[in-house]
């Protein structure tokens, strides 16, 4: 309270002091800056900072469910396609396997009896001393058992496979990025519970304002430095920009594939982008005018003729260091306030400094 109650006292002398006509009882009128809208080129060249990230990542999981015996590699570790990363307690499986090979054996020794039995059926046929009906139950029962084995080999396969399942692998080569399993936790089929970055191209992943992806550089080709060693560069062409607008940051994600990667470009390493763009016009302020006016970026505009002020909502071209780049709500020669804004509301009664700038006669 005591800091605002200073500020408008101070606004009040520093009116009294520049203008000659200021009511020092008038406590309506608040004096602020101004400056001239005017159109300016905008710089061509624009920079901004992404990291490095893989271009293709894979989820993985356990094919069969289970509880983990073993964790065999941690984050960061770079690992190959067949490696085994992580095993579940077999027992199940095992159990499986065993009644699968039992099978098996008794189907074969069935097929050996049914062997037997048809090769006699045969040699009795032929000399007269059986009859065609047994011969061809023996010769159905051969069928049976070795159709019996051919099962009984299938479902060992079966087993084996779901066996080989407790031995997790990625199938692809590549560096560990996260992990959510611990030993002895019970996971289910699909259950991701490794994220692998695999080996191969990379991309530097920007998040850049809404504006810039609809203005397209003049070239494809973005340069690519190291931020922690300028002296480490590359190249890449845009491979990738989101449909949509990240709603937490304002922001659209681009993917720059690069090139070639230096070694020292690792993943998650800072690099900075530099894109050129066309120069073109746009009316430029300093970031001081920038205010917020339901939810949306805005600048006050001054109105010479009665002397008020309104907020106005504007479009955003690109953000500089100490100046914003407007694609629309601000038409050249208009006043816009860049000093005082804090004290303002719509209708405002105010007093520009520096009248003679603006043109006004007192």
């Amino acid at each position: 309270m005591a800091v605002a109650l200073l500020a408008v006292l101070v606004s009040r002398a520093w009116a009294a002091e520049t203008d000659p006509d200021h009511d020092p009882n008038n406590t309506s009128v608040v004096l602020v800056r101004t400056v001239e809208a005017k159109r300016s080129s905008v710089a061509a060249d624009v920079i901004f900072t992404g990291d490095i990230q893989a271009q293709a990542q894979t989820n993985v999981a356990f094919r069969t469910n289970g509880k983990i015996a073993r964790r065999l590699v941690e984050v960061g570790d770079h690992v190959e396609a067949d490696q085994v990363l992580a095993t579940l307690d077999p027992q199940e499986q095992q159990a499986n396997l065993d009644n699968a090979k039992a099978a098996l054996v008794s189907a074969e020794a069935l097929l050996t009896q049914a062997k037997v039995a048809f090769r006699r059926q045969e040699q009795l046929l032929s000399g007269g001393y059986t009859t065609r009906p047994s011969y061809d139950q023996a010769e159905q029962q051969l069928r049976t058992t070795q159709a019996s084995v051919e099962s009984a080999k299938a479902q060992l396969g079966t087993a084996q496979e779901q066996f080989s399942y407790t031995d997790l692998r990625a199938g692809v080569a590549g560096i560990v990025l996260s992990r959510s399993f611990e030993t002895g936790q019970v996971v289910q089929a699909g259950q991701t519970v490794l994220v692998l970055a695999q080996d191969g191209p990379r991309d530097a992943v920007f998040n850049v304002y809404e504006a810039l992806p609809a203005n397209p550089p003049a070239s494809k080709s973005v340069a690519i430095a190291l931020q922690a060693d300028p002296r480490v560069t590359t190249t890449g062409t845009v491979r990738e920009i989101s449909p949509s607008v990240d709603q937490a940051s304002g922001t659209v994600r681009v993917k720059i594939g690069l090139a070639e990667t230096p070694p020292a470009m690792t993943l998650g390493a800072v690099v900075i982008g530099r894109g050129h763009f066309k120069a073109r016009e746009a009316v430029v302020l300093p970031w001081s005018a920038l205010y917020r006016w339901e939810g949306k970026p805005a600048v006050w505009i001054y109105d010479r003729q009665k002397g008020t002020v309104a907020p106005r909502i504007v479009g955003i071209d690109r953000y500089a260091f100490d100046t914003i780049a407007l694609a629309s709500g601000v038409e050249p020669g208009e006043s816009v306030v860049t000093a005082g804004i804090q004290f303002l509301r719509p209708g405002q009664n105010v007093a520009v400094a520096d009248a003679k700038a603006e043109g006004i006669a007192k």
